[in-house]
């Protein structure tokens, strides 16, 4: 007899489509229970660490924690924000890698769990481990503080990564950096490229898009929600080519060339089909609605696009999207850590909706090794539960469920990004 069908899920291998393992804070040997919380989504609720137009932000937010930890650090979190979800997965999955006993972290324990995190993370296996525990055969990493990163080499043969085009929308003048603080002209310089002009820029495109598999990168990453509105208007290059080393360039002019360069780098990678990740959803939120990179989508047909985080709050935009125009691909990661009832419903509606069973997949999005294990737990509960429910209430036989799981953790992603079984 089959095992029952939570068994089955919880028991799947996963292809991890979107992390934020970075080197310097994934492979840390100096972590404890302070940093897992600062650098991990829970860190969100004590202050967002983007900014909205005209604000500035504390580079350190996400930095490692100073000074000697104490409880009313901790209590922060776990007491003051703890029904957030952010800060309830990562508790519970800290529960289980850690034995505490599903107590949770108190005033009594706290100090022996920081200890044992510490312990743990001075062995250089150790995050390596736990990616295992949850069942990652496979991780596509988005590394934006080194974006020409080759992660096969930082972080181990399992992982590849993403190119992150922020900076490159951003590009018409040196000074230009994204949120992340990336400039073109360092990417320029790295692959020994002069930009003395705007057609030396669209070289730089064309050479940074070709060399993505030297550098072990499958896919290009929009993520310019946190930086500037995601409506990418039909390319006006006459006008982008104003803005190029133009340090009084008007609105209109920085605009359209963030556009000529996004647009171009669409069309290159239907070209040489190549996928197109985009950050949907929150971010700077009245920059990020779904709807706002139709006319994207529109004008590049033969680019497949992997539309992330269930765009929320937009998450029926998106299904709707995704019905319409066949070359989006939709990646749950992120909602399932927002809200659990969010996703739950959102997922129901996409299996209804979605034209075929190829269309989903997810990954962690976390920082460090034990927010994504704790991530991977939340989403097997949660999709065991919905694919549960369609069983129950006869929208499809067990044995439809156990297939669409096995596609949604693994099998579309080795499609999608055409990986080696």
């Amino acid at each position: 007899m089959p095992p029952p069908l939570s068994d089955y899920i919880h028991q799947l291998p996963i292809i991890d489509v979107h992390e934020h393992h970075l080197p310097e804070t994934f492979l840390n040997s100096e972590v404890g229970l302070l940093d897992l919380f600062k650098q991990s989504y829970a860190g969100w609720t004590q202050a967002r660490p983007y900014p909205l137009p005209g604000e500035t932000v504390d580079e350190g937010l996400m930095g490692p924690a100073k000074g000697e930890t104490t409880w009313p650090d901790i209590a922060a979190y776990v007491e003051n924000c703890g029904s957030n979800q952010f800060v309830r997965s990562l508790v519970h999955g800290l529960d289980e890698l850690y034995d505490l006993k599903g107590e949770g972290i108190t005033e009594d324990n706290w100090q022996t769990l920081d200890q044992s995190i510490r312990k743990n993370h001075r062995d250089p296996n150790w995050a390596h481990e736990v990616m295992r525990r949850a069942g990652v055969q496979r991780i596509i990493t988005d590394p934006y503080t080194a974006t020409l990163q080759n992660a096969t080499k930082t972080l181990g043969d399992h992982y590849q990564s993403v190119l992150r085009i922020n900076a490159l929308a951003m590009g018409w003048h040196p000074d230009n950096a994204d949120h992340n603080g990336n400039r073109a002209t360092d990417f320029a310089k790295e692959l020994g490229i002069d930009l003395d002009s705007f057609d030396d820029f669209c070289q730089l495109l064309e050479v940074l898009v070709d060399t993505l598999a030297v550098r072990n990168q499958v896919a290009i990453k929009n993520a310019l929600a946190y930086d500037r509105d995601i409506q990418f208007d039909p390319p006006d290059e006459a006008l982008a080519r104003r803005a190029w080393r133009n340090k009084q360039a008007s609105a209109e002019e920085q605009k359209a060339f963030g556009d000529f360069a996004v647009d171009h780098l669409c069309a290159l990678a239907g070209e040489r089909d190549i996928p197109v990740q985009m950050h949907l959803g929150t971010a700077v939120i009245h920059y990020s609605h779904p709807m706002k990179a139709v006319g994207l989508i529109e004008r590049h047909p033969n680019t497949r696009f992997l539309l992330m985080h269930l765009a929320y709050p937009w998450s029926v935009d998106l299904l709707g999207m995704a019905f319409v125009y066949r070359n989006i691909w939709i990646d749950l990661t992120w909602s399932f850590l927002l809200s659990g009832s969010h996703f739950k419903r959102a997922l129901h509606e996409a299996i209804e909706i979605l034209p075929d069973e190829s269309r989903l997949m997810f990954g962690g999005d976390n920082w460090h090794a034990e927010e994504s294990f704790s991530s991977f737990k939340h989403a097997r509960n949660l999709i065991s539960e919905v694919l549960q429910e369609k069983v129950d209430c006869g929208y499809f036989q067990e044995s439809d469920a156990r297939r669409l799981a096995e596609k949604i953790f693994s099998k579309n992603a080795i499609a999608f990004f055409e990986m080696d079984e």
